[in-house]
């Protein structure tokens, strides 16, 4: 589902495959980790896209090869309507200027050994165009101040700040060449709760002060509506459904989302006991040895014969073509519907856990 302003970043069967080699002086391919196989998803001018998935899903490597800090073994990645995966030398570093990355580790992502001044400002030494040498230290103060950091903590350095604060800083060095896409590796997954929101209403702030579009990747379900506009769903290096939030969290059609859903905390009591839980059997298959057809099939109670042989498309069900219900959004699955209270095979459901 294209989102509803102009498209800013358009991504088209993408893929990321790390050969697995055998020998020692000549070296043998014998495999392959299937880290991303074939994604698709459009991101529009202003609009967040969240998401969401299992650790080893192949979120955080699409966002490497968003910000061309990994090459794609295929596929296109359309910046403005321009190709960027294949790109080098200058004008590879024009585009790198407008696409930057808020990453997930606070702790790790900020160099020990320079000051907080120096770490915000190495984005000018890169592009020096961006700002004039005598105008940078104004520079990383208004940024420091607009992340709410003292702007006088320019010579302080990363060990003497919160991981909250560590954060704010990483967010302020993603902003400095004024970028237009700002891709958040699990910027908040690392921080206690309450600085989760402190960090999530800042993001949420920046993004219509400084007219960002953002791809935010999380595993929290709760954090990603709170942020996003729309929601994309990967299992095992694809996107299995993607679609409004309403549409997603309210009705969702894939098994695998509806499983995600089941298990997301509820505060209230009553309405916990009242919820039946998916649990799913099995395990993540390995990226090295994926199932054929849908990639699903061998934890889904739904799956049939033709699970095993045709690879479900990302596409509205045709059972939902027309109707306009929330639930006519994208989904890979043959036997996409609302969830149903039917158990199977590959999958059950009971009362709270």
């Amino acid at each position: 589902m294209a989102p509803s302003s102009e498209p800013i970043l358009e991504v088209d069967g993408l893929v990321k495959h790390y050969p697995l080699t055998r020998g020692v002086l000549f070296k043998k391919q014998v495999g392959a980790v299937k880290a991303v196989d074939g994604v698709d998803f459009t991101l529009g001018k202003g609009e967040t896209l969240g998401i969401v998935g299992e650790s080893g899903c192949g979120k955080s490597t699409v966002a490497k090869m968003l910000c061309h800090l990994e090459r794609p073994t295929a596929g296109s990645i359309r910046f403005k309507g321009e190709d960027i995966t294949r790109l080098s030398g200058r004008a590879l570093k024009a585009v790198r200027r407008n696409i930057q990355m808020v990453f997930q580790d606070p702790y790790t992502s900020l160099n020990p050994r320079m000051t907080v001044g120096d770490i915000v400002a190495e984005p000018y030494d890169i592009h020096p165009e961006a700002a004039p040498k005598g105008d940078r230290r104004r520079r990383v103060q208004e940024l420091l101040d607009v992340v709410g950091l003292n702007p006088e903590y320019v010579n302080r350095y990363p060990h003497q700040f919160s991981g909250g604060q560590r954060q704010r800083i990483g967010i302020a060095r993603g902003l400095a060449l004024r970028p237009e896409v700002i891709v958040a590796d699990e910027p908040v997954s690392a921080l206690d709760v309450s600085v989760q929101a402190q960090v999530i209403n800042l993001m949420d702030r920046l993004q219509s002060e400084f007219d960002l579009s953002y791809v935010f990747i999380a595993h929290d379900l709760s954090i990603v509506r709170h942020i996003s506009d729309r929601v994309a769903v990967m299992y095992l290096g694809r996107i299995v459904e993607i679609g409004r939030d309403a549409e997603i969290y309210d009705h969702p059609t894939h098994p695998y989302t509806q499983a995600l859903l089941s298990a997301v905390p509820m505060p209230d009591p009553e309405a916990r006991d009242r919820r039946e839980r998916i649990i799913l059997t099995g395990d993540v298959p390995s990226p090295t040895n994926i199932p054929s057809g849908c990639r699903f099939r061998t934890r889904c109670w739904k799956a049939q014969e033709r699970c095993a042989v045709e690879v479900p498309a990302l596409a509205v069900p045709a059972v939902f073509r027309g109707t306009g219900s929330l639930a006519a959004h994208d989904s890979a699955c043959h036997f996409a519907a609302e969830r149903q209270a039917v158990t199977g095979e590959g999958g059950r459901r009971n009362g709270p856990a």
